[in-house]
């Protein structure tokens, strides 16, 4: 492979990396994904070797790990706080459903609503639905902040691997 077409390739992998990790600043946006993607790309044109094998290794565990945060972190909360699994359940359906219909931003604004919705009938108190509510924002935070992170290590892990 001539010189100038590894460095066009190096750059636009390194430019998706980034993209991956500030596009994780938009709650739908798969940006744990985007830079695993990335990585596979760049162990595909460059090579693996035994340094690029474990740091992709842990590159594929991180990006599961934070695909599954929001799910779990934002489920969790909520049933802390007391919320049925058929309302939170349904809630994590109304971010897919209404994702796909309102994108970028339907899914969440669907979730809390189907929640308290499903809550107030339930419970029928505004007050302790509205708390269900809240715990599942407060998980929606604690993802973001995990997904961030677990980007930022993603992140670092690739550069050890492609500059070293």
């Amino acid at each position: 492979m001539p010189p100038w077409l590894q460095s066009l390739l190096g750059f636009l992998i390194l430019l998706t990396m980034i993209v991956g990790q500030l596009g994780l600043i938009v709650p739908i946006f798969p940006g744990n994904v985007v830079m695993w993607i990335a990585s596979l790309a760049y162990g595909l044109i460059f090579g693996f070797g035994k340094l690029g094998t474990a740091m992709f290794a842990l590159i594929t565990v991180l990006m599961l790990i934070a695909v599954s945060a929001d799910n779990v972190l934002m489920g969790a909360k909520a049933r802390q706080q007391g919320a049925a699994w058929s309302s939170i359940l349904a809630a994590v359906a109304s971010v897919v459903i209404f994702t796909l219909i309102f994108p970028p931003v339907g899914g969440f604004v669907a979730a809390p609503l189907v929640l308290y919705l499903l809550e107030l009938r339930r419970l029928r108190d505004s007050r302790e639905a509205w708390g269900i509510v809240k715990a599942l924002l407060v998980g929606l935070g604690l993802s973001f902040v995990v997904r961030f992170g677990l980007g930022l290590v993603m992140f670092i892990l690739w550069g050890i691997w492609a500059f070293t």
